[in-house]
């Protein structure tokens, strides 16, 4: 049974606290998928087309096994789809155009934030992982 709360004029429920935390959270999960350096590149490279990992590992210089690693992360959050080819596995973005426009407004937000984001004590690029 959902409890109503009070929130000024409007009356929440329970079970939409719980729906708007389910929500976050998945979009935690969401960017958590484009928040690692490799991932990111990887995903900005499938924009170009689909891919092997072969061709990834030599068009990004990253090894072949921390390539697959993150394919996997981004097959296992939705991000991309894998089909074979062969004895090769084809990688593509699984909603390009999606994709295309997160990335493109969150090179807006960048343009916008200008420093602020790089000079973040927490996350910035000063910052020593």
């Amino acid at each position: 049974m959902a409890m109503p709360m009070v929130d000024g004029d409007e009356t929440v429920t329970r079970d939409d606290v719980g729906k708007e935390d389910a929500a976050v959270r998945a979009a935690v999960c969401l960017f958590n998928g484009f928040s690692d350096r490799s991932r990111l590149t990887i995903v900005q490279h499938l924009a170009l087309g689909e891919h092997r990992v072969v061709d990834l590992t030599r068009h990004l210089g990253l090894a072949q096994s921390t390539v697959s690693k993150h394919l996997a992360c981004l097959l296992d959050c939705g991000i991309v789809t894998v089909r074979a080819e062969g004895r090769a596995s084809v990688y593509a973005l699984a909603h390009p155009e999606a994709t295309l426009d997160l990335l493109g407004a969150a090179e807006r937000l960048l343009a916008l934030t200008g420093d602020a984001v790089a000079l973040c004590p927490r996350y910035g690029t000063a910052v020593t992982p």
